[in-house]
């Protein structure tokens, strides 16, 4: 048997997000450093592979026994999630991660000073030695804002029946990755206080095949105890 599980949710941005663009080709004046963005609308995304990653790095810090100079040579709870393309040990990824969207931007548009759903940050590094000062503009996804997200887990059935253990295991490893990640930062320029985020409105459901709907309480569960 083959299903699907998703996680739907939303990322509340607590402070201001950079999650960066190429501005190699900026016109002169235009922001130093500007946000990715959903081409069709403009507005600010949060692309599926920075959660990934982000998420799998703060686990491997609190999971693995030992130092993995490698994601293949993380631990079991993390490759069984994220896959592994290790000889001998190759994993298919279980959790799938879509990008996500701005799903309030009319409402901050109503709020926003300027109507934006970005704002402008100026920061400056000063020269130590000779104390000359390089002044620069970053682009955030503004505080409030809202990113709709569809993580998608995939169920597998071992050998004739479905490990309910193991899919309430990788749930907790899931809700132990959103917190940590809550109490540190999506995106860049985190020491600044830029990325603070909350995961609100967690649910799991069944999606593809037929899943029992006990495993299906379990992982609700699983994420109604996760987040604060």
């Amino acid at each position: 048997m083959y299903g699907k599980i998703k996680i739907s949710g939303n990322i509340e941005l607590v402070t201001g997000m950079h999650i960066g663009e190429s501005s190699a080709f900026a016109a002169i004046g235009a922001v130093d450093s500007p946000v990715i963005k959903d081409i069709r609308t403009g507005n600010p995304m949060i692309p599926g592979s920075s959660l990934k990653g982000k998420m799998r790095t703060l686990l491997a810090k609190e999971l693995n026994n030992e130092f993995a100079s490698q994601p293949n040579d993380d631990c079991d709870k993390i490759t069984r999630l994220f896959g592994s393309s290790k000889d001998g040990n190759l994993k298919t990824a279980r959790l799938l991660f879509p990008d996500m969207m701005l799903s309030n931007a009319d409402a901050l548009r109503k709020e926003v000073i300027n109507g934006s759903t970005t704002e402008v940050k100026f920061e400056n590094t000063i020269n130590r030695a000779t104390a000359v000062a390089n002044p620069r503009q970053i682009e955030r996804a503004v505080r409030g804002s809202v990113f709709k997200m569809e993580l998608l887990y995939e169920v597998y059935k071992k050998d004739s029946e479905i490990s309910v253990e193991e899919i309430e295991e990788d749930f907790k490893t899931i809700a132990e990755g959103m917190k940590l990640l809550e109490y540190d930062y999506l995106g860049g320029n985190g020491s600044r206080g830029y990325g603070k985020i909350k995961f609100n409105d967690l649910n799991a459901s069944a999606v593809v095949g037929d899943i029992p709907e006990e495993i299906i309480d379990k992982c609700n569960e699983v994420l109604k105890n996760a987040i604060a």
